[in-house]
């Protein structure tokens, strides 16, 4: 009974905490409104983006990275968006405007200032880059789920480490995964947490999903492929070492994802040889 106080209190804070994560600004939404509408015009994006001359910069910063860029120089806003697509930009747009909120130090996950959100930029890189592989509709929606998806460590960080001891306890001494502890110990994970955030930004149901399933993606049922994606891109950027954090050490890889995709270890391989390569060589990417 004790326990059950201790959960419903636990939650009225989180709720109250997602509450505090301030929405995008008036500029960003527009910018999502206008990136979604297909009668909008690249003249229409880029009056709405140069109205913010450091989100300006960015978006043209990102769009000449190896990454996004072809052989040639892109200078405008109307060059990038005709170029790259409205998606692209969206996904540039959302990349520059959720760094304050994700470059903080979450001790209870175990990581550093900066660590999760440049976690998140190289997981974005890997969505992408697996969603390319698969021929997936959407790359650069791929993008976005992929840099959001732990999105609620920001959130949970405080009451994991304030639980942390029986948390650990249920992965060490009896094998749970840590989402699962998270889950016993909280009531609730960081993926369900993220997924209040997201509505609360007003995001699309598919990254509203991906965001709370992407640890356990057989339930996902709006959008299966993308939530695949996610998960196998989750753990790909775990298995190569980068920022995993004390998560990252007790993590269920879900392989029907890998079959749902036609992946196999040869093309898990040569994805992470490719992301490994890009961020070698683009520092860009992990400087927003």
């Amino acid at each position: 009974m004790l326990i059950e106080k201790k959960k419903e209190l636990t939650m009225e804070e989180i709720v109250n905490r997602v509450q505090e994560i301030p929405p995008f600004p008036q500029t960003v939404m527009r910018i999502i409104e206008l990136t979604n509408d297909p009668k909008s015009g690249a003249k229409d994006l880029e009056a709405e983006i140069m109205k913010d001359q450091g989100l300006t910069t960015q978006v043209l910063k990102l769009a000449n990275s190896a990454f996004y860029r072809g052989r040639r120089n892109i200078d405008t806003v109307v060059d990038a968006s005709v170029l790259l697509g409205f998606s692209a930009i969206q996904s540039m747009v959302l990349a520059t405007v959720v760094g304050s909120v994700m470059d903080r130090e979450l001790p209870g996950y175990a990581l550093e200032k900066e660590a999760l959100w440049k976690q998140s930029q190289i997981s974005a890189i890997m969505t992408r880059t697996i969603a390319k592989k698969v021929k997936y509709k959407k790359p650069d929606q791929a993008y976005t789920a992929g840099l959001l998806r732990d999105i609620g460590k920001v959130i949970l960080d405080k009451f994991v480490q304030e639980s942390y001891e029986e948390i650990y306890n249920l992965v060490e001494n009896e094998g749970k995964s840590f989402i699962v502890a998270e889950e016993m110990v909280l009531g609730f994970h960081h993926g369900q947490i993220g997924a209040k955030i997201a509505e609360q930004w007003n995001l699309p149901e598919e990254l509203v999903e991906v965001i709370a399933c992407h640890h356990n993606p057989a339930v996902a049922f709006v959008n299966p492929e993308l939530v695949a994606i996610t998960h196998i891109s989750d753990s790909l950027v775990m298995m190569m070492g980068i920022h995993i954090g004390i998560d990252g050490l007790a993590y269920e890889f879900f392989s029907d994802s890998v079959r749902l995709l036609n992946l196999d270890d040869t093309i898990l391989s040569e994805i992470m040889s490719e992301v490994a390569d890009i961020i070698s060589k683009d520092d860009i990417l992990l400087e927003l």
